[in-house]
This record gives structure tokens, C-alpha cells and sequence, in this order.
């Protein structure tokens, strides 16, 4: 069984001054790192720049210390821009911290109810659908001030914003574009001369370089925010039950995804360190207790980022340590050189998010499954995308799910079946007899049917019970052989019984051979063993056709 034990407190059993000294040079690496990917996405989630920040230091402070991984770092990522987006733009700041707390808080419950490993049941086709979904929705959200367009309105859709763009192209900053493709160039270029100092960094400092002492007429984040250097500040939204009944979908949504992402952050981190397993439960707890102390101290939703993992664990860090000093490293900055941020050039900032968009995007794994997957796995895979880009996550999700499921049905229908045994005659019987080598073949008595039951019967394959034949008036028994019935639900128990009151009116006698587990448990429960009776449950084939012999020895009175 899984401890709901953090980490943190399994590793300082053995740590040792050697390894701080790695984790503090990890965290500090890290935090360079987040530090523009944290402001860049928390424009791209329509919230002030400072708002990443805080997210990255409260939220990754405490993933850390509570998590269930050893090199787990937390953020803002890429995945939350979109639907962040939509809810700011909907209900406000103090909607999404509504919504950020009532994920923390569903979070913590999916923790606690042992839901860690349920998580990974959401089909790879949605996943990757949406992913490519969400990656397309910021790139469109950049064009604009990669471009440096003029655009009146502010349009919150994705659609809306590509048409806006196309509309005033005509609008086209040269100086923002320059900029932007010098940002573009050192993020591409940078990591293949130097891979120790992140690109992003690099291409920050350079732009805004440029545009200061070139008095370029380019917009910065300054010149379009209000940034604050002031710590996180303790904050409780205004909570009330319409709020919760209109966030509740994008609260889930924000709970889910945070756990699927967060733990196959953790799956990769374990196999780049190769010595240890995260554990799944508590780094749900953990990420629910993040994001509900990021909602009170003014962030936006956080979760496990693979990239800052995977530099994290590049870097030497081995425990929690060097998450908390990442959040700590951010702190500092926040209160020191927040100022600074204001000359950084919105066309760097699209150029970074358009980096982070292709990288998420998968596009590569999307195009694979295009090619291999069968046509029902490629239509939940391009509906999940489309709908993200047209809609937002939580239609894609919502929609991509349901159509997973109602597939998944349709094929566990379609491989449940219930077949009659094939008789032969006597002298053929004995001819295949004689082989010593046949083993298949047995001697059926007569007046009895055997039906195979095969696969799962559920309520989607309920209807293939009504393969079995009552209209031989001579049939006394009929045996039902299900020994590859792993599962069963209600409806399938329901419709047997419709079978065996139909059987007891014929003075037909029904045997169950190797009946598995799970589905005799429900008949126990059900007291459906006490109506067929106990005798009439076989542990083979072969002792139901000896019950069966027995039974039409028996005189049809005597076994009414």
C-alpha cells in the first residue's frame, strides 16, 4: 500500500551536505528558469505578470514540501493559459481564485480517496488532443504582439482573436516584428552554444537591451501593466454557492488536469533518476494544498512542469530541498528586480510562448496516432483538438471523454458474446474419439444446451442473452459456461434472470459453470445463488455435465 507520507520527510533521513550543496545550485537554476516562463504564461493567462510569480513561489513551495516526488518543481504551466484566460475574462480575478480553491480542495479529496492511479485512465488520445489544442490556442494568442498589430477590440476566443489578426495585418509593427524574431533566433539558437544558461534569459536580456537604448517604439510589459514587487499578499475570495454551481466545471477541469499533468511529470522524473517511485496519492494532496495556497495568496493554477523537472534532476537536485529553494530563489527576485521586468518587450514575451506552445505541442505524437490509431481513436483525437481551438478545455474534455467511454462500450460490446456449443452426432463423435490427441470434444447429454458466455457482460451487451433458445420444448437443462466472464454489472444479472424465470417456466434447470469472482460476488450479494441454487453452481465444464446427467435421470416432477 502507497504511504500518504511526503517525500520530503522520507529523504531527510539520509541527507547529507553534499547533496544540499546540489539541491541549492538545482533550485537556483530552476527559478532562472522559471522566472521568465512564469511571467510570459501569466500573461498568456491574462493576469498581471506578477500573479506567475507568486504561483511559482507559494504554490512550488508547498508541492514540495508536501509532494509525493522527490524532484517535482510546480508552477504555472502552459496547459492552464487557455482556460485561466477564459475564466478572468468571465468572472475576474476573484472568480478564478474561487475556482483555483475549489480544484485545490477536489484535489486533496481525489488524494485522499486513493485516486492516484485512476488518473492515468484518461485516454492518451484526449490528452494529446487537447495538448496540441491548447499549444495551437497560445500560439494564436501571440500573433498580435509578436506582430505588434493594433487591435481595438480585445476578442477572448482563439477564433476571434486569428480573425482580429487577419483583419488588421495591415497594422504590423517592423520594429515589434524585429524584435520578435531576434527573440525567436536566440531561443531557438542559444541552447546549442550554451545549454547551462537558459535561451529565455538570454533573449530577455538581449531585447530589452535593444529596445531601451534604441528607444524602439515597442510595447513592454510595463508600458501595459502595473507591476508589483510586493510579496504575496493573504487574500480570501468571496465565495458563495452561485460562484460555486457557475465554476464548478472549470474547477474540475483545472483538478484534473493538474493531476494527470503533475503525475506524468513525476513518471518522468522517476525514470530520468531511476532509484525511486513517486507516490501518486500524496502528490495529489500536495498539488490540491498548492493550488489552494496559491488561490489565497493571489496565483493562478499550478501544477508539476516536465521541463523545470527535467532541469531540476539535470542539475543535481535529488530532493524536495531544491523546490522550496527554487520558490525561495523567486521570492527574492520578485522583491529585488520585479521592477526590472517592466522593459521586457511583449514581441520577447510572444516569442517565449510561442517556444513554449511548440514544445508542448506534441505535434509529432499527434500526427503518429493519425496514422496508426483506429478511426474511433482518431475521431476522439481530432475532436478533442478542434474543440479546444473552438471552444475551451472543458467542452474538449467534457465531450472527449464521453466519446471515449461510448466507444470503449461499443468495443466491449462487440467482443461479448454468448454462443451455442456445436453438436455433432454420434458416429462422428466417436471417430473424433478414437484420436487420443483431441481433448476438445465432449459427450453432451442429450436434451441439454451448453452456451459459451464470453467477454464482459455489462448493460451495453445485455441484449446478447437473447441468443439462448427456449423453443425446443424438449430441452431440460441448459448449461451457461462462463469462464470468460470477467465482470459483470446489474443489468447483465437482471437480463439472466429475465433468462432463468423464462427457463423455470419451461421446467428447464440452468447450471453456471466456473463462474469467476467478481461476478459471483454480485450474485451473492444479490441472493441470485440461493434462487438458482447453490448445487447448480459447477466448477467446470465438466462436473456441469455430470450435474446435468444427473439431472435428466431425475423425473421432471420430482425436480419441479
Amino acid at each position: 500500500m502507497e504511504k500518504l507520507k511526503p517525500k520530503l520527510f522520507s529523504v531527510m533521513k539520509t541527507y547529507t551536505k553534499e547533496q544540499c550543496m546540489k539541491d541549492i545550485v538545482a533550485g537556483i537554476i530552476v527559478a532562472i528558469i522559471a522566472l521568465p516562463l512564469s511571467i510570459a504564461l501569466a500573461l498568456a493567462s491574462g493576469v498581471t505578470p506578477e500573479r506567475g510569480l507568486y504561483t511559482a513561489i507559494v504554490a512550488g513551495f508547498v508541492i514540495s514540501f508536501l509532494g509525493g516526488s522527490r524532484v517535482q518543481i510546480a508552477g504555472p504551466t502552459a496547459a492552464f493559459a487557455t482556460i485561466v484566460a477564459g475564466i478572468v475574462a468571465k468572472n475576474g480575478i476573484d472568480g478564478l481564485a474561487v475556482a483555483t480553491l475549489m480544484a485545490g480542495v477536489l484535489l486533496i479529496v481525489m488524494g485522499l480517496c486513493k485516486f492516484g492511479k485512476l488518473l492515468r485512465f484518461i485516454p492518451y488520445t484526449i490528452t494529446t488532443g487537447f495538448t496540441l489544442g491548447i499549444a495551437v490556442t497560445i500560439f494564436i494568442g501571440q500573433i498580435k504582439d509578436f506582430l505588434g498589430l493594433t487591435i481595438e477590440t480585445k476578442p477572448v476566443e482563439t477564433l476571434e482573436k486569428l480573425l482580429a489578426c487577419g483583419e488588421n495585418i495591415t497594422t504590423i509593427n517592423v520594429q515589434a516584428l524585429l524584435i520578435g524574431t531576434i527573440s525567436l533566433a536566440i531561443l531557438i539558437l542559444w541552447p546549442k552554444i550554451n545549454n547551462k544558461i537558459p535561451g529565455s534569459l538570454i533573449a530577455v536580456v538581449v531585447a530589452s537591451a535593444i529596445v531601451k537604448l534604441g528607444n524602439l517604439e515597442v510595447d513592454t510589459i510595463g508600458s501595459l501593466y502595473e507591476i508589483s514587487s510586493k510579496a504575496p499578499q493573504f487574500h480570501i475570495p468571496e465565495v458563495n454557492l452561485s460562484t460555486i454551481r457557475t465554476l464548478f466545471p472549470d474547477a474540475l477541469t483545472i483538478a484534473v488536469l493538474a493531476g494527470v499533468e503533475s503525475l506524468l511529470s513525476c513518471v518522468v522524473a522517476d525514470g530520468m533518476i531511476g532509484n525511486t517511485k513517486h507516490r501518486s496519492n500524496m502528490e495529489l494532496v500536495a498539488q490540491g494544498a498548492g493550488n489552494i495556497f496559491s488561490s489565497l495568496f493571489g496565483g493562478i493554477p499550478a501544477t508539476g512542469a516536465i521541463a523545470r523537472t527535467a532541469a531540476n534532476v539535470k542539475n543535481g537536485g535529488r530532493t524536495p530541498i531544491a523546490g522550496m529553494v527554487h520558490a525561495v530563489t523567486l521570492l527574492l527576485i520578485l522583491v529585488v528586480l520585479m521592477p526590472y521586468a517592466a522593459l521586457i518587450p511583449m514581441p520577447t514575451i510572444a516569442a517565449i510562448l510561442f517556444m513554449v506552445a511548440y514544445n508542448m505541442s506534441e505535434w509529432k505524437q499527434f500526427a503518429e496516432l493519425l496514422k496508426v490509431s483506429p478511426k474511433s481513436d482518431i475521431l476522439v483525437l481530432v475532436a478533442t483538438f478542434v474543440l479546444t481551438v473552438a471552444f475551451d478545455l472543458v467542452v474538449a474534455i467534457e465531450v472527449g471523454i464521453l466519446m471515449a467511454a461510448i466507444l470503449f462500450m461499443k468495443r466491449m460490446s462487440d467482443v461479448s458474446d454468448v454462443q451455442s456449443w456445436k453438436y455433432i452426432d454420434e458416429e462422428e463423435l466417436e471417430e473424433d474419439l478414437s484420436d487420443p490427441g483431441n481433448i476438445r470434444l465432449r459427450r453432451v447429454p442429450k436434451h441439454t444446451l451448453v452456451y459459451e458466455i464470453n467477454g464482459p457482460m455489462f448493460f451495453g451487451a445485455t441484449d446478447k442473452f437473447m441468443k439462448i433458445s427456449l423453443e425446443d420444448s424438449r430441452i431440460r437443462v441448459i448449461i451457461l459456461r462462463m469462464r470468460s466472464v470477467p465482470a459483470m454489472d446489474v443489468n447483465a444479472l437482471h437480463s439472466l434472470s429475465t433468462v432463468i424465470k423464462a427457463c423455470k417456466k419451461r421446467h428447464i434447470t440452468v447450471l453456471l459453470s466456473h463462474v469467476q469472482e467478481q461476478p459471483l460476488h454480485m450474485m451473492q450479494k444479490a441472493g441470485f445463488d440461493k434462487k438458482i441454487g447453490e448445487e447448480n453452481f459447477c466448477e467446470n465444464i465438466d462436473k456441469a455435465l455430470e450435474r446435468a446427467e444427473f439431472l435428466l435421470k431425475v423425473p421432471m416432477k420430482q425436480m419441479t
